[in-house]
């Protein structure tokens, strides 16, 4: 290994895929982004091309060495994470479509897809006892159900395929030609029993998915281990040339981009302390444990699923930066807000952010508005796929005034759904003393106070400005040999920022958050 080695740790989100370059210590040096093309349609689809995803890695990360000055000798490792996606590959590593337009390069279900709403509902009907690893309730964001949907509406792409992958697993593949899954993809999102080294052959008889057992599960995952695991053989020639790396470089098992984060952010010794929360399009809960703990509605209890060793409890929301952005786009200033935004260089949430008035509480610019941001169903803790949002206290006002009280809702609206996660966990025995916040979405000062505010939790920022990179690249530092375990690295290669205090006024925040709940409730019935 070099005297100076370099970690790349890559993230592949919904929009992009993003290579990041760390050194030993975990200080940031560079990174690059490169553009995925999304398909969505009408239903709930959401499709991508593994090709164009492979495409955007490659290019990530010849660009981030570039800006760093980086040669491939010096990188020592490499890390993967992914959403949660599906792909599915045929004999020849193919791609297979899961299109209904036919088009075989869409071979990628996306995380967010919610085409298998009924196939999930069928699962949750025969109560198999699987499910009471997934919070009692599987998602249609998990893989089983768009398996189910696959094998009864595209039949023939079902039968062709010689591998159902996450996408994390398919890029470790691609990287490396080994089909090794890891402990993350198929004990979150596929129903592997983790704790117990075995997938359920009778809950796949049961769903008339028995055939995925046949060769030990092969198309699914024969060969399971944990995040941070070395990869036998490494980086292999194709793509060590497609990326510009050398041979033979070591390739860590990876994670779901949410739980990179929780390992980018929550340190090594103080996992069990504090809540992972990554705020971006979608909003994700990570919280680990030393013993397993059962929580209706939030996904788990998964063993070895984010720090090996550990257990871990899973929710979130499928929108949460994406439901402010619909609440934006709903109100009648947000062309106005546009421009200026535009004529700023920003984002509308940015600018809208940046524009707030310093001296009064998020209550205050909210004013009478309370947002339920339900738009694409619920996850934690209700695991609703059709709950919808609610607006209350509207006016006919249409300025700028009034669309940053409908922003400043909004995310309160977020913070009240964190809330009832962290109150439903805390009813089963988990409890959080710290938010440790990541994502685009809480990046700004005035969203961290505000979902602060709205918990009435401290909220902790980690010093790192790529903290989901830092995750993966903390996987590749592992697989090097370089730190002895993840929570080495994590350990060694994170540290905490500001804390962010929640104001004192619970009083009005619990009066609004019960609000809230009466809202979502009503919706509901």
């Amino acid at each position: 290994m070099s005297a100076d080695p370099v970690f790349i740790g890559i993230d592949v989100g919904t929009g992009s895929a993003r290579a990041g370059l760390f050194d030993q210590t975990g200080t940031y040096l560079s990174h690059a982004s490169s553009d995925i093309q999304l398909f969505q349609m009408a239903g709930g689809i959401a499709e991508q091309s593994s090709a164009d995803i492979w495409r955007a890695v490659c290019a990530s990360v010849r660009a981030a060495m570039d800006k760093a000055g980086v040669t491939a000798e010096r990188v020592a490792g490499l890390g993967f994470d992914a959403t949660c996606s599906m792909v599915v590959v045929g004999p020849g590593d193919d791609p297979v479509t899961i299109s209904s337009s036919g088009d075989p390069a869409r071979d990628v279900i996306v995380w967010m897809d919610h085409r298998a709403v009924e196939q999930a509902e069928r699962i949750n009907d025969q109560d198999h006892d699987v499910l009471k690893y997934v919070g009692g309730r599987i998602s249609p964001e998990m893989q089983t159900p768009k398996l189910l949907w696959l094998k009864e509406n595209l039949p023939n792409s079902y039968q062709q395929a010689a591998h159902f992958f996450d996408l994390v697993d398919y890029l470790t593949w691609r990287a490396t030609g080994q089909t090794t899954r890891s402990t993350c993809t198929v004990t979150c999102k596929w129903t592997y029993l983790a704790h117990e080294g075995r997938w359920d052959a009778g809950y796949f008889e049961q769903l008339g998915l028995g055939d995925l057992a046949v060769d030990s599960f092969a198309r699914i995952g024969s060969s399971v281990l944990e995040p941070g695991r070395a990869i036998p053989g490494g980086l292999g020639q194709s793509a060590a040339g497609d990326m510009g790396l050398t041979p033979e470089t070591p390739v860590a098992i990876g994670l779901i981009d949410a739980h990179a984060g929780g390992v980018g952010t929550v340190g090594g010794r103080r996992a069990t302390d504090r809540m992972a929360y990554v705020f971006g399009t979608s909003a994700c809960t990570m919280t680990s444990t030393i013993e397993p703990a059962f929580v209706p509605g939030v996904w788990g209890p998964y063993f070895s699923a984010m720090v090996p060793g550990l257990w871990l409890n899973e929710g979130g929301q499928s929108a949460a930066g994406a439901a402010i952005a619909r609440l934006i786009d709903l109100h009648p200033g947000h062309r106005e807000a546009k421009q200026k935004a535009q004529d700023a260089g920003k984002s509308v949430a940015k600018w809208l952010a940046d524009t707030m008035p310093t001296n009064r509480n998020t209550l205050i610019i909210a004013g009478d508005l309370t947002v339920v941001p339900d738009f694409n169903g619920n996850r934690s803790p209700h695991a609703d796929p059709h709950a919808r949002a609610v607006i209350a206290g509207l006016s006919t006002d249409t300025d700028i005034e009034s669309l940053r009280a409908l922003y400043a809702a909004g995310l309160l609206g977020i913070g009240y759904g964190l809330r009832q996660i962290i109150e439903t966990q805390a009813v089963n025995g988990i409890q959080v003393d710290e938010i440790v916040i990541s994502g685009g979405a809480g990046a700004h000062p005035f969203v961290r106070q505000a979902i602060a505010d709205a918990t009435g939790v401290q909220v902790v920022l980690p010093t790192s400005p790529e903290p989901v990179l830092l995750g993966s690249a903390m996987l590749a530092a592992t697989a090097s040999g370089f730190y002895r375990d993840v929570p080495d690295a994590m350990e060694n290669m994170s540290s905490d920022g500001a804390v962010v205090y929640p104001h004192s006024d619970r009083g009005s925040h619990d009066e609004r958050y019960n609000r809230f709940l009466a809202l979502q409730t009503a919706a509901a019935q």
